[in-house]
Order: structure tokens, then C-alpha cells, then sequence
């Protein structure tokens, strides 16, 4: 049986970025859609759907609970090595159970954002207003319920999801921020790289950068689709960039995420000038 290292965030926080590095680091040029290859996502049907009696939809979240460690648990006999999965969730218990199974978990990558760009990026995604989505990402114990293909989730507020993976300091533990990423990918790839002890050349860690670009994912996307794009979204990789809240969000929005951040946004170094 092999080990869980988690690719952990809050939603559109750089997870499939990430991934796809790993994907294109370990594996060479691939393309988007074949992820799966090597990584997966802890809340897919296909680990849940052999431990319950019906479909997902129809479960509650209690019986979801009870039978999310052993899920996690197949995940890990898969294979006899590391197996990289994504998650939303909070390192949490919910209804008696760890939404990270901590008995087959090798170690975690935890990325962070900006939580003013990811309430942007956040909306588009959800379909949803700016306002609609700050007070989701605002709201504490924030879950999301079983669906079709999903079990179901628990994101946290913004600041209880970075919080519950990084309060506590861990060799096991990776955190990276997002704008980093995007200024200095050579170092902080590099660094991931490492402490993965990926044994790889500075020049396959730019190889594997650029194959990762954002402009090359969503290439990717147009050309062939995204088989994580939600169906009410009209693309997955839409700006990549940094600091678009600043043409975007509304004085009264901004506040409204500092007011419920705070702390957090000062640890990672968030919080605008003069806040």
C-alpha cells in the first residue's frame, strides 16, 4: 500500500497548477485531461461508490462519513508508492470522522491565495455573484453536499481551510503561496520538487513549468475541454493572474473579506497597504 500526499487548497487556489506540474514533472509532456494518471481527487465517486448501497446523491452525509477513511484507504492501494491527491477540504472532523485520513497520509503540498483574487476567480467558477461567493467563502464550517459524482465536502471559511493545514509546523508540510508560483516559478517549483526528494535537473523542472503554463492549460482546454470543469462554467483557466481584485472588488466587498480574514491574510502577508 502506498502513501497519500495531499495537494491541498482552498478552491481555485493554483491545485490543478500544481498537479499538473507534478503530472508533467514525473510523467513528461501530458496532456490535461490524463491527470488521473497519476493524481486524483479524494472526494470522486469511484472510491465511495463500492462502500455505500446507492449513488452518492441519494446518501446522507452520515453514511458518507462513516466510510471516508476506508476510501481514502483504497486510494493508497492503488500502488506501493506516493499517490498525489487534490482536496478542498479543511483538515477537520466532521460527524466523527477526519476528512484527511492521517493513517495513510506520507505528507501534504498546501497552496495558498490571495482570498480578495480567489472570491474573483471563485464566482466565475460558481456561476455566482461576487457578493454570493464573499459570503460563502466567509462562512465557518462552509460544506458542500453530496452530488452525483462528489462526496461531500468541508471547505471552511476561507481562513479555517489555510489555517487547519498550516497552523502547525510540519516537516510533511509544503505550503506555497500563489503569487510566488506565478513570480518565481524556477525556485518555488524547484523547492516543491525537493521536498518531494524528486530526484529531477533544474532543466526538467523548466520543462515541466513550461509545459504547465497557464497559457499552455487552457490551450489545452479550448482545444480538447477540461473533464473538471464544472458544466455551468464557460472555462476552467480564465486570468492566472494576481491582484485582479483591485479592478473588481468594491470597497465594501474588500471589507467584508479582511473583516472575516484577517489573520490569516496578515500571516500570508494578504492584507493591502494601510490594513
Amino acid at each position: 500500500m502506498g502513501g497519500l500526499v495531499w495537494v491541498a487548497s482552498y478552491p481555485k487556489s493554483g491545485n490543478t497548477w500544481t498537479r499538473t506540474f507534478l503530472h508533467n514533472l514525473l510523467r513528461g509532456d501530458v496532456e490535461l485531461n490524463k491527470m488521473n494518471l497519476l493524481t486524483t481527487w479524494d472526494s470522486r465517486q469511484i472510491w465511495y461508490r463500492p462502500l455505500l448501497d446507492r449513488p452518492l446523491k441519494d446518501c446522507t452525509k452520515q453514511e458518507v462519513a462513516k466510510v471516508r477513511l476506508r476510501a481514502n484507504e483504497m486510494i493508497a492501494e492503488q500502488t506501493d508508492d506516493l499517490v498525489f491527491v487534490k482536496t478542498h477540504n479543511a483538515m477537520v472532523t466532521d460527524l466523527g470522522t477526519p476528512m484527511v485520513n492521517p493513517g495513510v497520509t506520507a505528507g501534504a503540498v498546501y497552496i495558498v491565495r490571495n482570498p480578495l483574487d480567489v472570491a474573483v476567480s471563485y464566482s466565475h467558477h460558481l456561476d455566482a455573484s461576487i457578493d454570493k461567493t464573499i459570503e460563502l467563502m466567509n462562512m465557518e464550517g462552509m460544506q458542500v453536499g453530496n452530488r452525483e459524482e462528489m462526496a461531500y465536502e468541508v471547505h471552511g471559511a476561507w481562513w479555517e481551510n489555510v489555517y487547519s493545514w498550516t497552523h502547525k509546523p510540519n516537516p510533511a508540510l509544503f505550503v506555497m503561496r500563489y503569487e510566488d508560483m506565478l513570480e518565481n516559478p524556477q525556485k518555488i517549483f524547484g523547492d516543491l520538487a525537493r521536498f518531494l526528494m524528486i530526484n529531477v535537473t533544474g532543466e526538467q523542472v523548466e520543462a515541466a513549468i513550461e509545459a504547465s503554463s497557464f497559457e499552455r492549460l487552457k490551450s489545452q482546454e479550448l482545444e480538447k475541454g477540461f473533464v473538471e470543469k464544472p458544466r455551468e462554467e464557460m472555462s476552467f483557466f480564465r486570468e492566472g493572474r494576481a491582484n485582479q481584485w483591485q479592478k473588481v472588488l468594491s470597497k465594501s466587498q474588500v471589507d467584508d473579506v479582511i473583516k472575516a480574514n484577517r489573520i490569516q491574510m496578515a500571516r500570508f502577508h494578504y492584507l493591502p497597504y494601510g490594513r
